[in-house]
């Protein structure tokens, strides 16, 4: 049986390959349409229904993603341009309950996804096997990760997050 806060698994780092770099930067600058597809009708009392037992809201959970990737972006951004940096972790559980998560329409982080997704690509998708291999110290992992471990990461936390809301859906017939 899968465990339903994990719906497409746990996150599970991969050897480099270009088919593989291919189909995360495909997932990465595909994640904002999906997203936004996903949630496509929902209206507000759905919106602001857990997607699961104990879970976040559905609202929440897309806010999230949204300040999750805001915070990939300065992180790719950091590790390709510092040496030896450490990057900085946050508190998503508390930003999750943060005014602008529960007052502001999901639209805003959906528009945000847009561009701040185009920038993200365009900043990553001709790095240099050098540049892939760049290393940063990540909060709560013993050893120094890749800006590849942090691709596949980003391109799984996605999916994730929308696989979410589809089983939401699913689980109440929302078509």
């Amino acid at each position: 049986m899968t465990d339903i806060r994990y719906p497409i698994g746990k996150y599970e780092p991969q050897i480099y390959s270009d088919t593989l770099k291919q189909e995360w930067l495909n997932n990465i600058r595909q994640l904002p349409a999906e997203l936004e597809y996903a949630i496509q009708n929902l209206d507000a009392d759905q919106l602001h229904s857990p997607y699961r037992e104990g879970g976040w809201t559905i609202q929440q959970l897309v806010h999230h993603i949204a300040d999750s990737h805001m915070n990939a972006y300065i992180r790719f951004k950091q590790a390709l341009t510092e040496d030896n940096v450490t990057i900085k972790s946050y508190e998503e559980k508390l930003w999750a309950d943060l005014n602008d998560v529960q007052k502001v329409p999901v639209n805003i982080s959906i528009t945000l996804l847009h561009a701040l997704h185009i920038r993200l690509y365009a900043a990553i998708k001709d790095l240099s096997m050098d540049q892939w291999n760049r290393t940063f110290n990540y909060p709560g992992r013993p050893a120094p990760v890749s800006i590849w471990f942090l691709l596949g990461m980003y391109s799984w936390h996605g999916k994730h997050h929308v696989a979410h809301i589809l089983s939401f859906r699913k689980a109440n017939n929302i078509l």
